[in-house]
Parts: structure tokens; sequence; C-alpha cells
């Protein structure tokens, strides 16, 4: 009894923490989606209230959800986001494997260095360094001065406000997102595996695809699920980098709160995208729950 009171002690102040912070504010945007848009402030209705004759009215208005598959804007702005958050996701994985892999495999007086090379970025303020990327990606930045110098072009490049504007800036930004737990993973691989692969004749590249490669997915997956998520939502870079064009999830839902003013359509938005990104997060987490789990039972035997 004592040892299950003392577990409990020491999980009761993330979970509370969880619950205060992620908890509440779901269930208030929840409940706003659910209420009737008013022109007074709050600007919408509450979900019940008494009337002057005593009756309790109630003002559940679900039609919030109707309009998110009745307008295209919404669709698309979703899909337009996964597809953009997708590439940048793909492009932090291929900078950042090769980058946490060096660092895995430097020597470790040099390990803290390169780690702290790569969270220098965030010293700096995240708004100021996307202000940066509009000077090197301008039509006379730095990226045009170069490639012109360099004779690769011979007129300036259309860079900014683009979509590939927005996702060189999410990749420069989310990019520590991968590397670091990309690291963590491959720093604790056990490297005898690679000698013992290396003893059976297994040339480094087919060493590094039957071992490293799968040895590393946990981190590959926690690294893409923390660079993927918050570049779905994503406000600041597509509205600084991008052009009129880049519909994001992001833009739609300051546009609704603040310039339309309508709260529960842009809070049905917001919890449209947090059920589509938890959905297929419970899903890969339940399948590598099952995988780890058969794993250990086949050790077992």
């Amino acid at each position: 009894m004592t040892g299950r009171f003392g577990r409990f002690l020491v999980g009761l102040p993330p979970y509370a923490w969880l619950a205060l912070f992620f908890l509440v504010p779901f269930l208030i945007v929840l409940k706003i989606s659910l209420s009737e848009p008013s022109a007074g402030a709050p600007p919408y209705l509450p979900l019940w209230e008494w009337d002057e004759a005593g009756n309790l009215a109630f003002h559940f208005n679900p039609a919030n959800y109707g309009m998110l598959f009745g307008d295209d804007l919404y669709l698309s702005a979703y899909l337009n986001s996964i597809r953009i958050a997708g590439i940048s996701t793909l492009a932090c994985l291929a900078l950042g494997y090769p980058a946490a892999y060096a660092i895995a495999r430097a020597p470790l007086a040099w390990r803290q260095s390169l780690l702290l090379l790569v969270a220098l970025p965030f010293w700096t303020s995240f708004l100021i360094r996307v202000y940066a990327w509009i000077g090197i990606l301008k039509t006379e930045g730095m990226l045009n001065a170069v490639l012109l110098w360099a004779g690769v072009i011979s007129e300036p490049l259309q860079i900014l406000q683009t979509d590939l504007a927005v996702i060189i800036g999410m990749t420069y930004s989310y990019l520590p997102f991968m590397v670091l737990p990309l690291y963590a993973t491959l720093e604790k691989m056990d490297l005898t595996l690679l000698e013992a692969a290396a003893d059976l004749g297994c040339r480094p590249f087919k060493a590094f695809l039957a071992v490293t490669l799968p040895l590393s997915m946990p981190g590959v997956i926690a690294g893409s699920l923390l660079v993927f998520i918050p570049a779905v939502g994503e406000y600041v870079i597509p509205d600084l980098l991008g052009g009129p064009d880049t519909l994001m999830i992001g833009k739609v839902l300051w546009a609704e709160f603040f310039d339309n003013r309508d709260w529960p359509v842009a809070s049905a938005v917001a919890i449209a995208m947090l059920v589509l990104l938890v959905a297929p997060i419970m899903i890969i987490q339940n399948a590598r729950t099952k995988a780890e789990e058969k794993a250990e039972g086949r050790t077992g035997r």
C-alpha cells in the first residue's frame, strides 16, 4: 500500500500540471466551439443560461463543426498544413540524422560542445531568427547574391513569399528538435552490435541499414513528432516568409479569432486540428508499444 501511495504522490505533480494547463484549456475551447456567436463581449453566448421567465435556455450550436466540412477553405488549410509540415519534417530528418550520428560518434570531449552548437539558436529570439531569413531569401538578399556571384543563376529567384521559404524557415527553426532525440537514441546504442555485424561479413552501409537504423527508430519517431506537431499549427513563419497563397491552419485560426471575431468557429477549427494530430499519435504509440511487448516476449522465450 505504501509503495502504491508513493507512486501516486510521485505521479501527482505532472498529472496535475497536465490537467491544469492542457485539460482545462481544452475543455474551455471545446465549450466555446459548441456555442453560438454573439456581437458582444465575449463574442459567444454561454452554453446555458436562465432566461427572464426562470427557464433554463441552451445555446448549443454543433453547426460550427459542420462549417469545417462545408467550406473548402478549412479542408485546403488542413491539407496544405499537413503537406508543408510533412515536407519540413522529412527535411529535418534528412539533415538531422547525419548531424546526430556524427555527434554520437564524435570523441567524448567534443560532444558537449557540438550539442551546444545545436542548441545555440535557442539563445536568440525566435522572431528575430525568422526575420533574419527575410534578409537572406528576399530577391536582393544574401542567397540570391551568392548564387549570382557563383554563376548558378542569371537573375534573382523569387524565394520569399513562397511555400519553399516557409519550408526552409520551418526546417531551420525545428531542426534541433530532430537532432536532440536522435542523438539521445544513437548515443546509447551498443557499438558491439556493429562489430558483430562486421565480423559476420556485413559491409558498413548494410550494417547501418540492418542494425543502426532499426535501433534508432524510437529517436526518429520522437523527433518527427516533435517537429511535425508544432509545424502543422505554425503561424509566425508562414505569416512572415509565406505569401498570400500560403494557406495554413494557423493563419486561418488567427483570421477567425481576431479578424472575423468568430470564436466558436475558430475553436471548432482548433479542436478538429487537435483530434487530427492526436489520433495518429495514439495509433503510432499503440503500435510501438505492441511491437516492444512482442519483442520482449520473444526475448523471454
